[in-house]
């Protein structure tokens, strides 16, 4: 029996010795980037430079969109009255317009996804620094981006939100 109990105390004081390290809270947050690419000033600068930027091609791509449609509705009309070669000039003057306004919106698309991509890059780079200050100040210990579920007072989204906004308003 002396030599059962003896192990037995033994391994009670070293559990009791481990107590203070599972006594430590675990500090989890989450943080999502949706709500910091729609509301953080930083997000929204980005998306009012893109506007401005390819502002002037989307009107152009807009112009022309609207030259073809309206081409096309004229040749519907005029075509009964057109001779067959007049007619089918028409129609080639339109596969080329088409084939043009379908080329050009095709590069306004990819240059465009192109820009918003390296500006949301930048934003996420920014979101990530303040989200690793706000765990090292706080002392978090894991800060999760995506979750199925997160209770509330986990988020820490707005105190990310403020911190950016805080630094953009700083430069």
């Amino acid at each position: 029996m002396k030599y059962i109990t003896r192990p037995a105390i033994l391994l009670l004081g070293l559990s009791m010795l481990a107590m203070p390290a599972l006594a430590q809270e675990f500090r989890l947050g989450f943080v999502s980037l949706d709500r910091i690419i729609k509301e953080a000033v930083p997000a929204k600068n980005a998306q009012a430079k893109l506007e401005q930027e390819f502002s002037k091609r989307e009107k152009d791509l807009q112009a022309l969109g609207a030259t073809l449609k309206s081409q096309a509705e004229q040749l519907e009309r005029e075509a009964p009255t057109l001779s067959e070669s007049q007619r089918a000039n028409r129609q080639k003057q339109l596969i080329e317009l088409d084939r043009d306004f379908q080329r050009k919106r095709r590069e306004f698309q990819d240059d465009l996804n192109t820009r918003r991509n390296e500006e949301l890059q930048q934003v996420f780079e920014r979101a990530n620094r303040v989200v690793k200050q706000v765990a090292d100040s706080e002392k978090y210990d894991l800060i999760l981006q995506e979750a199925v579920y997160v209770n509330p007072k986990h988020d820490i989204t707005d105190k990310v939100i403020r911190a950016l906004n805080a630094s953009s308003a700083g430069k």
